[in-house]
């Protein structure tokens, strides 16, 4: 048996049907989409989910109550009125920050809101900070270490 003599069995293969050729050929005038509507145009098929027009659920469902963000983030959250009692010249970290007892559980990585005052100079490093809390510790004297 060479290459050339495969054939496809009998019957396996079936002629293409020319759609839209005329009455006497089986498929002509609406070439077996019916009569009108969305269905039977050219480009037709919808795109899955596609509602008509209305939302379509999986925009809807976001926006029902209780409905749970699917990778929240979390961070451990500290004010500048609690640093405000550090000396001057304290590295903030997570860590150091867990050591002098001003938070006492880890949960998630460190950003730093601006609430409160401060007037010691810190080096904070921390993975975000809000912009009116990195210009108070800048104004103090202190210098922000945003981290990844």
């Amino acid at each position: 048996m060479r290459i050339d003599d495969l054939q496809p069995q009998e019957g396996s293969q079936h002629r293409k049907r020319r759609i839209g050729r005329g009455i006497a050929a089986g498929q002509g005038a609406s070439g077996g989409f019916g009569m009108r509507g969305q269905k039977s145009r050219s480009g037709r098929p919808t795109r899955p989910g596609f509602e008509g027009g209305q939302i379509p659920l999986y925009r809807r469902v976001p926006k029902l109550k209780h409905f749970t963000i699917v990778n929240p983030k979390h961070f451990t959250i500290v004010n500048l009125d609690q640093l405000s009692g550090l000396p001057k010249g304290t590295v903030v970290t997570l860590d150091s920050l867990m050591d002098a007892g001003i938070i006492t559980q880890n949960d998630g990585v460190l950003r730093v809101l601006g609430r409160g005052e401060i007037s010691v100079a810190l080096t904070v490093r921390a993975h975000s900070i809000t912009a009116s809390a990195k210009a108070k510790i800048e104004a103090a004297g202190g210098t922000v270490e945003v981290t990844a």
